[in-house]
């Protein structure tokens, strides 16, 4: 019960902390998936299961990369 307990605090911590650089990364992240589909069906001529799987994999590195690069920017913007 206290190793859950500690888990749910770490994690409300983590948010708390990042709030504005998470929500801007999931809405990032949606949207990349909606022009990832589109792009991938209409320009490499793809089947939607394969646009799917690409439109979610990719994003996925993009968003750990693109909250790495909001932190980084926002602790320089506050020097």
């Amino acid at each position: 019960m206290e190793i859950t307990n500690g888990i749910f605090q770490a994690a409300n911590n983590i948010y708390q902390n990042n709030k504005g650089s998470l929500l801007r990364t999931v809405i990032y992240t949606i949207g990349h998936f909606v022009i990832a589909i589109t792009v991938l069906m209409l320009i490499a001529d793809v089947s939607f299961a394969v646009a799917l799987t690409d439109a979610i994999i990719e994003p996925i590195a993009n968003s750990v990369w693109y909250f790495i690069l909001d932190k980084w920017w926002a602790s320089r913007s506050k020097k």
